[in-house]
């Protein structure tokens, strides 16, 4: 789930100051949870800071930049291919080895970036 931006965070904290609201009325007319303003209102408290924190980061993409290109260059050469061949013809040319629906997902991520 994206990050809520500064510009609506910065609207919580102006309506908390200005109008003196409860924070589960505020969770309810900003239509968030009432720990997301707890925790908001904290931070702002504590560091003076309501940024979003920083992605935690999660596990590393099983392709690179380069080797994402490669499977743009095997579907365009052959849309017609399945998920399996498409798998199989990365795998001879880089050795990576990935699922079905890895596959799936890197593809589904290609025609996103190229939309």
């Amino acid at each position: 789930m994206k990050a809520y931006s500064l510009d609506f965070r910065e609207k919580i904290i102006d309506v908390y100051f200005t109008e003196h609201v409860s924070v589960r009325k505020l969770a309810k007319r900003f239509g968030v949870s009432k720990s997301f303003v707890e925790t908001l209102l904290k931070r702002l408290r504590e560091t003076g800071d309501i940024l979003p924190k920083p992605h935690g980061g999660g596990p590393q993409p099983k392709l690179n930049a380069e080797q994402l290109k490669l499977v743009k260059a095997l579907v365009d050469a052959d849309n017609d291919a399945t998920l399996d061949e498409l798998r199989d013809r990365l795998a001879a040319e880089t050795s990576i080895l990935m699922s079905r629906s890895s596959m799936a997902w890197w593809c589904r991520k290609l025609i996103a970036v190229s939309i």
